[in-house]
């Protein structure tokens, strides 16, 4: 039995105006009537779609296009930016694909901008980009953690939607999407951690003093979201408690966002029958 995937998004995308992510629920499906196997199975159903829109996009770069994608994945520790990776993004051509995470800047990064690093890990034309997490850290563990001064945390805001807003207008579609995971899922995947010998490199024992800061960081996600929810890169919330309707639900907005560019194969520059005869009367090497 398939499910259709035309609604699954509608309810994810963000309205203007204030965000409120405690009604949000994170253990829902909205726009999936199935359960964990539909959903597992629709998403590789999808898969094959979704590395021929992608090989489509690679093609047109190659060609003189202009278009690329940027998926921004930000939440909490065990949120599953890494688990969306493996399973969605797994699915298209590694070759088509950058992948950056971004951890505390250095020295360098500190001298510039907040915007200079991730303005050189943009992917190129034709490629897929992925930030795992990204610049929404500057307005996110820096507005709890104080790391900036406030009028310099609104300052950034505004320079994230202009920056934004450009990229767009150059050829990149952002693809925004917070996963929402409640404190007790979270509590359930670092015990998790602890229990599995080989999970033990994954587990920081900060997450733990950061799950203090949670009121702290849920606002601070709300305020970014509304102040940066725009129409040429607006927010998705995506509940994450469900592995398995995280994933299906980033692998669908990947593919909408490709499947509206409707590329299709880049001509020939060439004489194809004229290389098939040459093809055909090649001697023996």
């Amino acid at each position: 039995m398939s499910f259709p995937l035309s609604n699954l998004t509608s309810g994810l995308r963000v309205p203007p105006g204030p965000v409120d992510l405690a009604a949000v629920e994170t253990d829902a499906a909205p726009g999936f009537d199935g359960r964990k196997k539909d959903g597992e199975a629709a998403l590789l159903a999808l898969g094959p779609e979704l590395a021929d829109l992608q090989e489509r996009l690679f093609a047109d770069g190659k060609s003189g296009g202009r278009r690329s994608v940027l998926l921004v994945l930000q939440g909490m520790d065990t949120s599953g930016k890494g688990g969306t990776l493996r399973s969605t993004v797994g699915l298209v051509d590694p070759q088509g694909v950058r992948i950056t995470s971004f951890k505390a800047p250095t020295e360098e990064e500190r001298a510039h901008d907040f915007l200079w690093r991730i303005t050189n890990a943009l992917p190129p034309v034709g490629l897929i980009g992925v930030f795992d997490r990204s610049h929404y850290e500057d307005v996110l563990i820096a507005r709890v953690r104080s790391l900036a001064p406030t009028e310099e945390i609104e300052r950034r805001y505004d320079a994230i939607n202009a920056w934004e807003a450009d990229l767009e207008a150059k050829g990149t579609t952002i693809i925004k999407c917070m996963l929402h995971i409640s404190a007790d899922e979270q509590k359930a995947r670092l015990l998790a951690r602890l229990d599995d010998e080989t999970k033990h490199w994954k587990y920081n024992p900060g997450d733990v003093d950061e799950r203090e800061r949670w009121s702290a960081y849920q606002e601070a996600y709300e305020i970014a979201i509304e102040r940066t929810n725009t129409k040429v890169a607006p927010w998705h919330v995506i509940p994450a408690d469900k592995k398995w309707y995280r994933n299906l639900a980033i692998g669908t907005l990947l593919h909408d966002a490709l499947r509206s560019f409707d590329l299709g194969w880049p001509k020939a520059d060439f004489d194809v029958e004229h290389e098939k005869q040459r093809l055909r009367d090649e001697k023996p090497l």
